[in-house]
């Protein structure tokens, strides 16, 4: 997809159902073991998901997707602005946006596979995203490169939490003689690769001035908390 298609599409086609998705499908069934060993006889055990976990899952996924439109939407507001002046980072944004797209499809198939109620905060989100990529590409090369950093830097914990949560949950079920059901398995992959590629846009945005950009400091500080507000409320509403 190139970087003036993508920019191109409505807004309402990034909210429409997705039918593909860049990674495997996973989730609902995570707690439940595999079909009985028909070569030993002895059937798996299975293990139902308890309600803290449903909850848990169901409000990963949710935030996962809004911040993930969050970042499309980011990423479409600084392009125009930065490549009047900056036309050498056309292939790098292009690349950064792409892979923001994925892992929106990918967490908007899954939330649709699996009837999971989107925030209602929706339309403030993206209202607020669009700013926020508008002004800081407004502001300069640096400050946009910025943005990102502190956006990252928060997406880049916040996967990795859902993953160590994920990971105990396996530790519990193997330590119980619960067998671990692919779709746990392909949801904690598709997180560790949508987790490293959030981090190379950090590792990018570093690359790329983000750090001279004044007040360095103020300004990571403001999107950084702002980051943390967006999911602590995404979670519950």
């Amino acid at each position: 997809m190139s970087l003036s298609r993508s920019l191109a599409k409505p807004l309402r086609s990034l909210l429409v159902r997705s039918t593909s998705s860049l990674y495997k499908p996973c989730v609902r069934t995570i707690a439940t073991a595999p079909a009985s060993d028909s070569t030993s006889g002895s059937p798996k055990k299975l293990k139902a998901l308890t309600q803290e976990q449903r909850d848990f899952l169901d409000s990963a996924l949710r935030v996962n997707q809004a911040g993930e439109l969050a970042a499309v939407l980011i990423y479409a507001a600084q392009s125009p602005i930065l490549l009047r002046s900056k036309p050498h980072l056309r292939k790098l944004m292009a690349h950064m946006y792409d892979q923001e797209d994925g892992h929106f499809k990918t967490f908007n198939g899954l939330i649709h596979k699996h009837r999971i109620r989107p925030t209602a905060l929706y339309p403030l989100w993206s209202v607020m995203a669009t700013g926020l990529g508008w002004s800081t590409a407004m502001l300069g090369y640096e400050a946009a490169m910025a943005c990102t950093e502190a956006v990252e830097t928060e997406i880049g914990g916040h996967y990795n939490e859902q993953i160590r949560t994920l990971l105990e949950m396996v530790t519990q079920w193997e330590a119980e003689g619960y067998e671990v059901g692919e779709e746990l398995s392909d949801l904690v992959k598709t997180l560790r690769v949508i987790r490293d590629e959030e981090l190379e846009h950090l590792d990018h945005a570093v690359a790329h001035d983000a750090q001279k950009a004044e007040p360095h400091w103020l300004l990571t500080g403001v999107i950084r908390a702002g980051c943390r507000g967006a999911i602590w409320v995404s979670e519950k509403v």
